[in-house]
């Protein structure tokens, strides 16, 4: 089965609340016939989008090719968290990789939040960016983890822009019976993030990259040309970037045994109007310390966009409703009665390390996957590095590249069963608060 139609009507976006307030693009045709290109890049979501736009703008011939439309998938579904760092803590990349690759990794995330403010201010991409991301914690025990953590941000790393809460001064910003403090990172942000993919669409196709929605990759014969093959078509081009993340399918095995897709569920409730205040008291977004991670923020309508829920197989559950309402109103108990306006569903990727796979899977071939829930500022940077790395040596590139990436467990018949049962047991640790 293909996770590209298992859950969606094809060249559709799902009906979010981010599609309901996003103005669409014209579409862009599908691929007819052969065409020739520099660079042909499979995934037209931030990060082939983001590869496109710089591969333009160092004077590469590119075509995009994606089989529904741009933003289709995580970019343009996810929570819009752009958060510091990397998904893995600067901790456990110290130990992960030592103190000076760590460093570096730090940089590189410090980089990918200022690339995304300049591509939205050099694009003028309206997208609501505003600063803040709160971490609650939602034990005891991850308040004096929290707070010791930003100690060692300020003290390692140099960075004063977390505010430490404790409980008192958390429930000022984020009024929930359930966090018991945490930290306030205002040199985070969040936004829209169909906005931000559609603008980054606009920015590419601008800069003179060929688009094409509606073109469902299903080959590539490999060779010092790729072609690259369409239902419809195919791309003769000197080099590839693979940039399909959860849905890249069979297109590169050595790249799907080490980047998993699961799905993941988001709802907008109705406006809350004055009410948000008791959600929300400042506007920030929060993601919290469970295993499988709640996270919200309010829409500029006063909506709660609210994050939670994970499944591991191809399908959606039938009432996304029900299973996203369970987290909300064990976060927020006095909206166990109020009205969800819009559930949806999308696929991501992680990997074990929980840092995003790039790798250069074959001479003229380069990919970048598995931001693991990280994405918004990661895969942005990562087509970057991409369009850098098929120019010539890239010290991001080559930075990501070394993380040590093991495959999943089981391959490719048995990954999905031993991944749900491991995230279920820690689950089961979150509700019993161990």
């Amino acid at each position: 089965m293909n996770l590209l139609f298992s859950n969606d009507k094809r060249g559709t976006y799902p009906e979010s609340w981010y599609a309901a307030t996003a103005e669409p693009l014209a579409s862009f045709p599908p691929l007819q016939g052969q065409t020739t290109a520099d660079v042909c890049i499979i995934g037209g979501g931030y990060t082939g989008l983001s590869a496109a736009l710089h591969l333009a703008e160092m004077g590469a011939d590119v075509v995009l090719l994606d089989a529904h439309r741009v933003g289709f998938g995580a970019s343009g579904r996810n929570g819009g968290q752009l958060g510091t760092g990397q998904r893995k803590d600067q901790i456990g990349l110290e130990k992960m990789v030592g103190a000076d690759a760590a460093r570096k990794l730090w940089d590189l995330g410090e980089d990918a939040k200022a690339l995304v403010r300049d591509l939205v201010r050099k694009h003028d991409i309206d997208c609501y960016l505003k600063d803040g991301i709160a971490w609650a914690a939602s034990h005891e025990t991850d308040v004096s983890d929290l707070h010791a953590y930003a100690d060692h941000l300020s003290k390692a790393y140099d960075y004063s822009k977390i505010e430490v809460l404790d409980h008192d001064g958390f429930q000022a910003v984020c009024p929930s019976p359930d966090y018991k403090g945490g930290i306030l990172d205002m040199g985070a942000a969040h936004l829209h993030p169909l906005r931000l993919a559609l603008g980054l669409a606009r920015a590419a196709s601008d800069a003179g990259v060929r688009i094409h929605e509606r073109s469902h990759v299903h080959d590539i014969k490999h060779g010092s040309k790729a072609i690259v093959r369409t239902d419809a078509g195919h791309v003769v081009a000197d080099q590839v970037i693979l940039a399909g993340n959860g849905y890249l399918g069979g297109l590169d095995r050595s790249v799907t045994a080490r980047v998993m897709p699961i799905n993941n569920y988001v709802v907008a409730t109705e406006p809350l109007g004055d009410a948000a205040r008791d959600v929300l008291a400042r506007d920030v977004a929060v993601a919290d310390s469970r295993f499988v991670v709640n996270y919200f923020r309010l829409s500029h309508d006063k909506r709660l966009l609210f994050g939670g829920g994970e499944t591991y197989g191809y399908r959606f559950p039938s009432d996304i409703r029900a299973l996203v309402r369970k987290p909300m109103t064990t976060v927020f108990p006095h909206l166990k009665d109020i009205k969800i306006d819009y559930a949806w569903g999308g696929t991501l990727a992680i990997t074990i390390k929980r840092m995003p796979y790039l790798a250069q899977v074959k001479p003229n071939v380069f990919s970048a996957s598995g931001y693991s829930g990280h994405g918004v500022g990661n895969a942005v940077q990562a087509g970057k590095l991409l369009a850098e790395a098929t120019r010539g040596p890239s010290e991001g590139f080559a930075a990501f590249n070394a993380i040590p990436h093991t495959p999943f467990p089981g391959g490719g018949l048995f990954r999905t069963p031993i991944l749900s049962l491991a995230m279920s047991w820690y689950a089961m640790r979150d509700r019993l608060g161990v």
